[in-house]
């Protein structure tokens, strides 16, 4: 932390104009469960300095507290109820108590947007200490705020780095806030008619989860922290040209011509990055996926619900084969595999099994402590560079410690139109190893 000092630290509360809604809970489904051993999301923006100097600060912070309003949930803590049948078994749930959101103003005297923006290698020392509640499990909420922002002044620029507890909103649900944030921000709307209410109700979930749902639970058997091996991130960018061509490869080479353009560049980065991790031949490679449900169930989830609409989906092959095969065949295993989740009965009933055998995943566990595996969570669908809140868009996004591993790729909309950036967390030898892969960098 010794990049920044703080200025100032307080506790946003709603109005206490409708008691009802602070006396209600909302039940947390298996998709919200399944991530109660691991980080918080951890996103954040960064921008020029307001030009003429305006108390930017007090305005975020108002904005952030109008914002609040419409998302009450964020302004809770969640709950731990024991099953009384004494077997180990819990469930959870937001009780919207209007406990507070935290929000902090923090300065940097020395750090500028090129410091951030010039580097090859993301200077995550820099980037982390802009952001709040570093390594907290999503479990903690039950004491911890769910909602923490950080406003970070550097010389000529700021930082707003927003952290929110993963069991309550997924990525959808983290920029439907920023979105509607950014929104209240520059326009000054009226609070009562924002860009797109959220949905907070889970009878949309009826006839899948039963609620409240019972998990395995007991906090004397909550692991260790799990402390990362050295990483290094750099965020590629791909633009719209090379996301084109990249496709086209894909489906030239591919039995199935429906390929997409994330399809793509995902299998162009899971070879280079198996390749450049010198496996042997016969060792498993994995690609998991998150990917969204909202419009997978019947019927539809509405787009704004708020909580994790996401499953897991994970493609596998041995990395002989996957180097063999090239760009179409890693594409049509990642095409394969989000096509099994798309049949909507196919994924109801993939549901209701999955729900009865639930992994609630963890940091130290198995999954992605590995050096043969990739995740990529995110999307670049989301809509990341229209967050202006009323001194021009954003120069860059990055995201804070949470949950980074080795093979973690997070996927953004890039800043020009049609482009995708993938910020990578890899191995220091894998990332430089990759820089002098010539038939990876030409398509950077």
């Amino acid at each position: 932390m010794e990049h920044i000092s703080f200025i100032s630290t307080s506790t946003i509360h709603l109005p206490p104009t409708d008691q009802d809604q602070f006396s209600s809970k909302i039940e947390l489904t298996p998709c919200d469960l399944q991530l109660l051993l691991v980080d918080y999301i951890q996103k954040g923006l960064l921008f020029h300095k307001p030009k003429p100097e305006r108390n930017f600060v007090e305005h975020l912070n108002n904005t952030l507290s109008r914002t609040l309003e419409i998302f009450y949930p964020l302004a809770g803590r969640l709950v731990m109820v024991k099953n009384a049948a004494h077997d180990e078994t819990a469930s959870f749930f937001i009780d919207c108590n209007n406990a507070g959101a935290l929000f902090s103003h923090a300065i940097s005297d020395h750090i500028t947007v090129d410091d951030i923006l010039k580097p090859v290698y993301v200077p995550d020392d820099v980037i982390y200490s802009f952001f709040p509640l570093n390594n907290v499990l999503n479990f903690e909420g039950v004491s911890k705020p769910l909602l923490a922002v950080q406003v970070t002044e550097l010389v000529d620029g700021i930082f707003i780095g927003c952290t929110m507890n993963h069991c309550v909103v997924d990525g959808s649900s983290f920029w439907h806030f920023f979105n509607t944030w950014s929104q209240i921000s520059r326009s000054s709307i009226d609070v009562d008619y924002p860009p797109s209410f959220p949905v907070f109700g889970r009878e949309y979930l009826n006839g899948i989860f039963d609620l409240p749902f019972q998990i395995p639970f007991s906090y004397n058997k909550v692991c260790d922290q799990f402390i990362p091996p050295p990483l290094k991130q750099r965020v590629f960018h791909f633009s719209k040209q090379k996301i084109a061509q990249i496709k086209a490869k894909a489906n030239d080479t591919s039995s199935n011509k429906s390929i997409s353009s994330l399809q793509a560049l995902l299998a162009h980065l899971w070879i280079s990055i198996t390749r450049n991790r010198r496996l042997n031949a016969d060792e498993e490679v994995s690609y998991t996926l998150l990917v969204g449900l909202r419009q997978r169930i019947k019927p539809p989830l509405p787009e704004n619900y708020l909580g994790n609409a996401v499953l897991f989906g994970t493609a596998r092959c041995t990395a002989g084969e996957l180097l063999q095969g090239g760009l179409g065949f890693a594409a049509l295993q990642i095409n394969k595999m989000i096509g099994s989740l798309t049949e909507e009965d196919k994924v109801m009933i993939f549901l209701e099994d999955w729900a009865k055998n639930l992994e609630v995943r963890k940091k130290n566990g198995g999954f992605m402590q590995s050096t043969t595996k990739l995740a990529t969570g995110s999307s670049h669908r989301f809509d990341v560079y229209g967050n202006d809140f009323g001194w021009g868009k954003p120069l860059a996004v990055r995201s804070g410690p949470g949950n980074k591993s080795d093979g973690k790729l997070t996927v953004f909309e890039g800043k020009e139109d049609g482009s995708i950036d993938f910020e990578a967390c890899l191995s220091p030898e894998t990332l430089e190893a990759m820089a002098s892969d010539a038939e990876f960098m030409e398509n950077i």
